[in-house]
């Protein structure tokens, strides 16, 4: 899984220590050289004041049990400036995990880099890599400066423990009584998460799903937004149906969202809108992915999205909206997430992140779209690969559940256009985009199948909350003949004459 740096002004190029919080007098933005990248980097020295002093910057973001992480900044010093670090002089890089009083759960460090080991890392007047890979034990939990304890475990991820509220990194200087007054420079500080983790004991496990099997759209999963509606206050050019020749399942797999050049209504294009308002609702937080298709021409606009359930009620944007995908279509190298909300239209927010796909992919192709909406903080990946992530205080709107919404528009202010003469001259119709499956998982107790014998019978149980299926084959546990027992539910009573027969769970 690709990684996102969560720290703001990461690299110091604000010319500020905009988003950090200093401690100890002689913190600094330089400009120029010999910035790592950019134009600034970050300078410290200790206090002068004959005892052991701390010096340093730090930065807290929310965070959650299982929330996983990588860090590292480059560090630097100076011969030039006083000889550099020396005498009873250390630095370290540190990343602790907080509850929500802000103390301590675990520390994790650096390399604790001095003039006696500088050489060791590279010497003076050359940058280097501090990466943040020791898990140490320490004492008062909440102190600003924890006092520093043996290593306990040397590890490539940082894993947020049970109780976690925040995560805090940050650079900390120790002068000793000598009064050494050498510096360190640090540039380009990153906090990667890397992915979050179930709480222990259980497992992600798909509890909601459409795979789109059979022939025709599941009507106890969606319904259908019809018309305009004054172009949905996009200007959008479409008038949406609920006809089979604009949202059909082919009997394959796949659901079509289908925009057509067809007159209706007084519109020039046909598309559909659907929506799981009124059918189902999410749960208050989890992982909801899509993998879906996208089409390609200018004026298309297909969307993945969230809006919250009490909607009806509050309206929009009060309501909130996630929207987990939305592309231009006339830029198929691009995906976008984005949060709304507000009292009001015109104080609605826009929350937004980009991602780019690699070098040769395409929205055209077959992508997974997932978000990760936790009571701390709302994640966009696509493909895994975590792009966006906005800070959830578990307030409203976006601490209730939501409803689900896929469309395909044609026109309107998002691409660029609302001219039909346009759109029709860019584009050969049909356009499609094509949804393979709409997933939502929940952390659960693992799926795992039990088997009890009740009156001379076997009885396999499984559990109910998992979207999951029973399968069987005979004489070979390891073969990949498996078969689909269609309409089982969970007890399920095995007859007593059957041997060499093995059972599974599958999911979804």
């Amino acid at each position: 899984m690709h990684a996102q740096n969560i720290l703001q002004n990461s690299g110091f190029e604000e010319g500020s220590f905009t988003n950090w919080t200093t401690f100890g007098p002689n913190n600094y933005i330089q400009a120029g050289s010999p910035a790592f990248s950019g134009n600034n980097y970050y300078k410290v020295y200790g206090q002068f004041n004959t005892t052991t002093n701390f010096t340093g910057i730090y930065q807290e973001n929310p965070s959650a049990p299982g929330d996983i992480y990588s860090a590292d900044g480059w560090a630097y010093s100076a011969s030039s400036d006083n000889g550099g670090i020396h005498g009873s002089d250390a630095v370290c890089l540190e990343v602790t995990f907080q509850d929500a009083s802000y103390n301590a759960l675990a520390d994790y460090r650096s390399a604790v880099v001095t003039g006696n080991n500088i050489a060791g890392f590279g010497g003076l007047n050359t940058w280097f890599d501090l990466q943040i890979t020791n898990q140490c034990s320490y004492t008062n939990a909440s102190a600003l400066i924890l006092q520093p304890g043996t290593v306990t475990n040397t590890v490539s991820n940082l894993a947020a423990p049970p109780g976690t509220a925040y995560v805090r990194y940050q650079v900390v200087l120790a002068q000793g009584p000598d009064n050494a007054n050498g510096s360190m420079y640090f540039d380009d500080m990153t906090l990667n998460q890397t992915g979050h983790a179930p709480p222990p004991g259980t497992q992600w496990n798909i509890v909601w799903s459409d795979e789109f099997n059979g022939t025709s759209i599941n009507s106890n999963n969606w319904t259908f937004d019809t018309g305009n509606n004054s172009g949905w206050g996009n200007q959008e050019r479409e008038y949406y149906t609920n006809s089979t020749n604009n949202a059909y399942v082919d009997g394959n797999g796949f659901l079509h969202i289908v925009a057509l050049q067809q007159s209706m209504g007084g519109f020039n294009f046909t598309s559909a809108r659907m929506k799981s308002e009124g059918f189902y609702s999410t749960p208050t937080y989890g992982r909801f992915q899509w993998r879906v298709a996208l089409p390609a021409g200018f004026g298309m606009w297909p969307a993945l999205w969230m809006m919250g359930a009490n909607e009806p009620t509050v309206g929009w944007p009060a309501c909130g909206e996630m929207d987990v995908m939305e592309n231009n279509g006339d830029n198929t190298a691009f995906v976008q997430g984005s949060l709304h909300y507000g009292t009001t239209k015109a104080n609605a927010t826009n929350e937004t992140a980009i991602y780019d796909l690699p070098s040769g992919e395409s929205t055209t192709n077959f992508h997974i779209y997932e978000l990760d909406w936790s009571p701390t903080s709302i994640q966009w990946l696509v493909d895994g690969n975590i792009y966006e992530t906005q800070n959830n205080q578990a307030v409203l709107p976006f601490n209730q559940p939501f409803f689900f919404i896929m469309n395909l528009a044609v026109g309107g202010d998002y691409t660029g256009t609302t001219n039909d003469s346009a759109v029709e001259a860019s584009n050969t119709f049909p356009k499609e985009m094509v949804v393979d499956y709409v997933r939502v998982y929940e952390p659960t107790a693992p799926l795992q199948i039990s088997a009890t014998q009740s009156n001379g019978e076997v009885v396999l149980s499984w559990p109910t909350n998992i979207v999951c299926h029973l399968q069987t084959q005979t004489n070979s546990f390891t073969s990949g003949n498996w078969f689909d027992l269609s309409g089982t539910t969970s007890p399920f009573v095995v007859a007593p004459s059957q041997t060499g027969v093995f059972y599974r769970l599958e999911s979804p």
